[in-house]
Formats: structure tokens, sequence, C-alpha cells
């Protein structure tokens, strides 16, 4: 007993060594130089380098600070036991955004932000919560009938009436993740992986995110488990209806690709085409599908966070980082899209038939 407390307290001593000293980061500096470099009139950086390091424009970062504030105090300035003023609500989310839109270590975000490690982990876990609970009512939702409304015209426009959106699937390598679950979460790569389920329509607006499924399973495994479509067995979808040669079909459909059912909820290209209206019809298909792909570029291009391997270990802050990420992103495609441009097609030199294809039936 005596020489186990003896170890123990041997420990203790060296524990007490190892613990880094306390760092004076001049905090109230990097606070003035941060307002000066991108927060007060005729700051030093302009708007478009706001928007490229920020990921955002000026006005959207004050709201959502602004919401933030009013829902969590802790991105509020207070004084510290000590009397002395602590960081400003700026270089809180200056942290987390910096996490989220570089993939940033906690040290490279000590440099810009002047910000202890555990300080910086608290900021971004705090910031998706308040994200999470602020926006997902709004921003993760069912089209409404306005949106519908819009997205059918879409399709019908692309040459699919009846179409709302692509749907596909898409990895996020978990580095970290646990020993004993390495086996669950291993995928075809060798790589352990989280997956996301994903509906974006055209303006890369994601309507249905559900992530979570362990990486070893394929897509209809996701589907298998996926609220996609309860609003649907509930007997609540839409009620959409269109005309293809001359018959009336109901509900509407996403795009998506071989390995999905055959479910009129869904359309899938012709795998070997051979007629050249079927040649036409898996051209555009395989084209418009790619909105759901295309959408999960631009999303890992804006959040680096995402394109990278995950450090944490929980798997519920995962999640989470993924879903604000997610409703940042909607709310980006709010602000800047733009709406009224006309949509722009390329002819294709090696094929001049640009007929739209309504012949064949949904499957």
């Amino acid at each position: 007993m005596l020489a186990a407390a003896v170890c123990m307290m041997d420990q203790s001593r060296q524990h007490r060594r190892r613990r880094a000293p306390n760092v004076d980061r001049r905090r109230e500096s990097r606070c003035k130089n941060l307002m000066e470099d991108y927060f007060i009139p005729n700051s030093l950086y302009p708007a478009s380098k706001f928007r490229e390091r920020y990921r955002m424009q000026p006005h959207l970062f004050q709201k959502i600070m602004h919401d933030i504030c009013n829902y969590d105090t802790y991105f509020i300035q207070k004084y510290d036991a000590v009397g002395a003023l602590g960081l400003i609500p700026e270089q809180k989310l200056t942290a987390a955004l910096r996490m989220l839109a570089y993939g940033a270590s906690t040290e490279q975000v000590d440099e810009i932000a002047r910000m202890g490690k555990s300080t910086v982990l608290e900021c971004l876990v705090r910031f998706c919560d308040a994200v999470e609970n602020l926006y997902t009512r709004e921003y993760i939702r069912k089209p409404m009938p306005r949106d519908l409304q819009q997205l059918l015209q879409k399709g019908e426009a692309r040459g699919f009436p009846g179409m709302i959106g692509s749907i596909d699937c898409m990895h996020w390598q978990w580095k970290n993740c646990h020993t004993a679950w390495q086996g669950e979460y291993g995928n075809r790569k060798g790589q352990k992986s989280i997956i996301l389920e994903a509906v974006a329509s055209f303006d890369c607006w994601v309507w249905h995110a559900f992530f979570g499924v362990a990486g070893s399973q394929n897509d209809l495994n996701v589907l298998g488990q996926s609220p996609v479509f309860d609003e649907v067995l509930r007997g609540h979808s839409p009620q959409v209806t269109y005309k293809i040669n001359n018959t009336v079909y109901s509900g509407a459909y996403y795009l998506a690709d071989g390995i999905y059912p055959r479910w009129t909820t869904f359309v899938k290209t012709i795998p070997n085409p051979q007629s050249e209206k079927e040649r036409n019809f898996a051209s555009f298909q395989e084209g418009y599908r790619k909105d759901v792909e295309r959408c999960f570029g631009i999303f890992q291009a804006r959040w680096a966070i995402i394109r990278g391997a995950a450090r944490m270990l929980d798997e519920e802050v995962l999640r989470s980082i993924m879903m604000t990420c997610i409703i940042l992103h909607n709310m980006i495609v709010e602000d800047e899209y733009d709406y009224d441009a006309q949509e722009v097609f390329e002819l294709d030199p090696m094929n001049t038939s640009l007929t739209r294809i309504y012949e064949r039936p949904i499957a």
C-alpha cells in the first residue's frame, strides 16, 4: 500500500512538472487588432477579404453573432476572476469559424484569436450547439409550398416534371475513431468514416440531412435508417401531379444513382442505353443528378473541416459540427444565390440534340 501511494505521488509530481506554464497572450491587443482588421468602418481588410476568410458576408456574420450572444451568454465579453476583461464575441466566433472554414488546429487558432486550446474547443462546441438550436427548424426543413413550386418549375424546365432534388451519400473520414469501433466504421477504402445522406436542389440548398451511419454500410443501408420518407409513409407527402405521355402521375421524386431501389420516389439512369432517346435521357439524368455531388463539393470547399479527417473523439460532437456546417451553408445560399439569373446551357459539340425528354415514364 505504501509503495502504491509513493508511486501515485511520483506520478502526480511528474504531471505537475509537465503542466505548461501560463502564457500572457495579450488578448486585449489582439482584440483591438481584430476589430481594426475586420469589424469597424474603413477596416484594414475589405468586405471581399472578410467573405473569403469567414465564408460569409459581414452582415450575415453580425446577425449570427447577435443571435448567438442572446442565446448563450458565454459569448458575451465578461470580467474574469481577477477582474480582467475576457474575450469579445468576435474573437470567440472567429475561433469557431476558422476551425470550420480552414480545418485549423487549436495552435493555429491561438495565433489568430489568442485563445488557449481548451477555450478554442469550448468555443467550437458551444457555437455548434447554438447554431443547431437556433436555426435547425428554419434551415433544415421540408420544402414549403412556395419552395416546392420553385423546385417543380425548375425540374420541369430541365425536362424532369415532378423532380424536386437529388439524393446521395458522402463519407467523412474519422481519424480518431475508437479502436473498438474500427471494424464497424471501416469503409471499402480502408478508412474509418461516418456517412452523410443529403438531398440537394439546383441551388445547392440541402433539404434533408441524415448523419451518423457507420462507414462500413452502403447507401441502401443508410436509406433504410434515414427519415427521408417518414412523411410519405405517414401519408403527408406533398400533392404533386404531372403528365408524361398523356399519363398523369402523382408524387414528387428524386434523381438517384444506380444503387437506389426501383421505387416511384426515385428516377435512375438507364445503365446501357440503346436508342437515341434512351441515351439522351441518361445524359440529362446523370447531368442533373450531379446537383447533390456539386453541393458536396461546394460544401467541402467552404468548410475544410469536413474535407479533412475528423480529429474529434466524440461522435456527437462530429454530428453537431456536420449539421452546423450544413445550416451555415444554407444560410449563405439564401443570402447570396441569385435566383433571377438565367441558367446557361452550353451546346455539346458531340451531340446537337438538346430536346427535353418527357417520353420515359417514371419507374
